[in-house]
């Protein structure tokens, strides 16, 4: 790969628990990644009138956001660019440029009632042929029919993804990026807005704007974001695979034909990376789903709860007044025995914020089945429990899409948990390669630089830089464990 100069980027990372704002330098035979903010995002409970719903505090995102760049900024006087990623589905509604209302949490219960009628106008077994997405409650098309039948699509005249909202308010540009776009609903196997599901789901699918490529430059920041941020000039905006999920797969190095990816972190996203869509009655049946990513590929994944279980349920133990040393615990889990059974982290009951022990208890309950009494117990079943989800995942996404693999990868926050690691290659079979752990912001950063002209070359080229900048760490499977889902 050549790479005729060296520059500086800015990464913003939004997470479904914490966001945080990167600061690179890339040139010749090096990536240099520097952390210059991180900060929570939690949900906010407002009462509509009817109940307490879920929402994101976007304007508080956006301040840290712009807190972030800033410091960027100072860090790094010669900044030539930024790109935005975020969590994938959710979105704000505007009239005339202006944001109308909070967006709604992917975890509020609102969208129930899309989803009986979206399926009410066309059956979910046609929906999967026409846009290939495994079934998630939360999907945007059933959001948008949620916000339909509530009557708030009336009264906007445009829509925007989270990152996309995020780049709307640094340079006054709308577009909808193509990797976001893919897990909306809205988009045909092709890759295109579905005018047949446009046809049938009415007001509200036309509201997003055109879509753009990863790579693609939005504009320039804003003279009064400028001022904000301290820049004495502008700097370029860029489309970068803005789902965060398609941001970390550009950043796992791996060689495709014959590796599997994990990455995980509040979810675990458990997949391959192909040429072409997979649209069969085996793949819609293990709901697994086809998301646009990089360069044209094809990210064929299944959703698992991920790390969610176990900060929620460190949480839920901190509200009960204890004070909690995760490390701690997961080495003391390290040290315990297995539990008699996985328990299914995928049940539905485990999406809602809240007393993740009490629920996981209640599973075993419900099925005469030892629960977990410890929270180092607990720990370890929650750890074994995604391992064996894991694992069960990659065997399908191999078998489904005819994929032989031998590698598993495994980055995000979920690299950083030698116990999780060591148990997925236990129960995959498979030798694990942990890191980098800061893949999102990487391929972020790796999008940006080859539209900047710093690198060149396709995914493979990227994917050697980062395996050339990042130690990585490697997990031998021990003797293997049965993948069985937990029924």
């Amino acid at each position: 790969m050549r790479m005729s100069r060296t520059g500086q980027v800015a990464a913003v990372d939004l997470g479904a628990t914490s966001g945080r704002v990167m600061l690179a330098t890339v040139g010749p035979d090096h990536l240099d990644l520097r952390q210059v903010a991180r900060f929570d995002n939690e949900p906010v409970e407002i009462w509509n009138g009817e109940r307490a719903a879920l929402h994101w505090d976007i304007a508080g995102l956006y301040a840290q956001v712009c807190v972030g760049l800033a410091e960027a900024a100072r860090r790094a006087p010669e900044l030539i660019g930024l790109g935005v990623d975020s969590w994938a589905v959710d979105y704000g509604l505007l009239r005339a440029g202006r944001l109308l209302g909070l967006p709604h949490h992917y975890r509020d219960t609102r969208s129930a009632a899309g989803v009986e009628a979206v399926h009410a106008a066309i059956a979910p077994s046609e929906l999967y042929e026409r846009n290939g997405l495994q079934f998630l409650p939360f999907t945007t098309i059933y959001q948008l029919a949620a916000d339909r039948l509530a009557g708030y699509l009336g009264l906007a005249d445009s829509a925007l993804l989270i990152p996309d909202l995020i780049g709307y308010w640094l340079t006054g540009a709308m577009a909808t990026e193509r990797t976001n776009a893919s897990t909306t609903g809205l988009l045909g196997i092709d890759g295109e807005w579905e005018p047949t599901l446009r046809a049938r789901l009415g007001p509200g699918t036309r509201l997003f704007p055109e879509l753009v490529e990863p790579g693609s430059p939005l504009g320039s920041v804003l003279p009064s974001v400028r001022t904000r941020l301290g820049l004495d000039r502008a700097i370029q905006v860029t489309a970068v695979a803005s789902h965060d999920t398609a941001s970390a797969v550009v950043a796992v190095p791996m060689a495709a034909e014959s590796a599997a990816y994990i990455s995980c972190g509040t979810w675990g996203l458990v997949g391959v990376e192909l040429d072409a869509p997979v649209i069969t009655a085996a793949s819609r049946t293990a709901n697994f789903t086809n998301e646009a990513g990089a360069d044209g590929r094809i990210r064929f994944l299944h959703n698992v709860m991920g790390l969610w279980l176990l900060s929620e349920s460190v949480r839920q133990w901190e509200r009960d007044g204890a004070r909690i040393d995760l490390t701690r615990l997961l080495d003391q889990a390290a040290a315990s025995p297995a539990p008699a059974a996985v328990f299914d982290v995928d049940d539905p009951r485990f999406l809602p914020p809240g007393d993740i022990p009490a629920r996981i208890a209640g599973w075993y309950a419900e099925r005469d089945l030892p629960a977990p009494v410890s929270r180092v117990d607990m720990v370890r079943a929650i750890v074994e429990s995604l391992a064996a989800a894991f694992a069960h995942g990659v065997h399908t996404a191999a078998e489904l899409s005819g994929t032989s693999v031998r590698t598993l990868h495994m980055v995000g926050g979920g690299a950083q948990n030698r116990l999780l690691c060591q148990l997925t290659a236990d129960r995959a079979g498979l030798p694990v390669v942990a890191g980098p752990v800061e893949a999102t912001s990487i391929g972020n950063i790796l999008i940006q630089a080859r539209t900047h002209g710093l690198l060149t070359g396709d995914l493979d080229a990227l994917r050697a830089v980062v395996a050339a900048a990042f130690a990585l760490r490697h997990h031998a499977p021990r003797q293997a464990t049965a993948t069985r889902k937990a029924g």
